[in-house]
């Protein structure tokens, strides 16, 4: 395999320009369908880490993208750190080329499945988090212990597996999400939801 140019991370935009999102962390698992030695790997790879008394697999750090994985004696592999998709697929690459550089022979075309992906992003205008705990259901805030609120999205049955954190100011961290377009769609659906309970405050926000 080939490395190619690393895609450029991008900051999403809403259509009406009052909403932004961009992805900060993406965990992909994949397995090249192949066992891994990886007391070779530990000694033969640069940037590897491999202590089995306290985890089965093997730590193996990469820049170009800058990526850290796990490396299983199954020949499972689950990869974070990366900016987006495409970067993280890119780094599965990296990652098989220096397999192959030891005499690791790949056959198998890594097949990709996302996991997680972490994003940051705002909803345009200020947000008063206690007014939001009475109006919004699925939400944990106790500002005592850490000052954003908590919201598992609801409404929309296709995003259910995204949960909001929440900061006063209007800046919110996105989880859950397996696509960039399902972070797209929470952010604009979660100000839609902020809007018509009359909870987004754009006319004082300083964004």
């Amino acid at each position: 395999m080939e490395s190619s140019e690393i895609p450029k991370k991008s900051k999403y935009k809403g259509p009406d320009g009052k909403v932004w999102s961009r992805t900060e962390n993406v965990v992909v698992s994949a397995s090249i369908e192949r066992d891994l030695p990886l007391e070779k790997l530990a000694i033969e790879l640069d940037r590897a880490e491999y202590n089995p008394e306290q985890f089965p697999g093997l730590i193996f750090k990469i820049s170009n993208p800058e990526a850290s994985s796990l490396l299983f004696s199954s020949g499972k592999i689950i990869c974070t750190g990366t900016k987006s998709i495409k970067e993280a697929k890119f780094a599965i690459k990296r990652i098989v080329e220096e397999l192959e550089k030891i005499k690791i022979k790949v056959d198998v075309e890594p097949k990709i499945e996302v996991q997680n992906m972490v994003a940051s992003g705002s909803v345009g205008g200020n947000l008063n988090l206690n007014e939001i705990v009475f109006e919004f259901e699925n939400t944990e805030y106790e500002p005592e212990q850490f000052p954003g609120l908590v919201y598992k999205l609801i409404g929309n049955p296709v995003l259910s597996n995204i949960t909001f954190l929440l900061f006063g100011t209007g800046k919110i961290v996105i989880t859950g999400a397996k696509s960039e377009k399902e972070i797209k769609d929470a952010v604009i659906l979660l100000r839609k939801q902020l809007i018509d309970s009359a909870l987004l405050d754009e006319e004082n926000s300083q964004m």
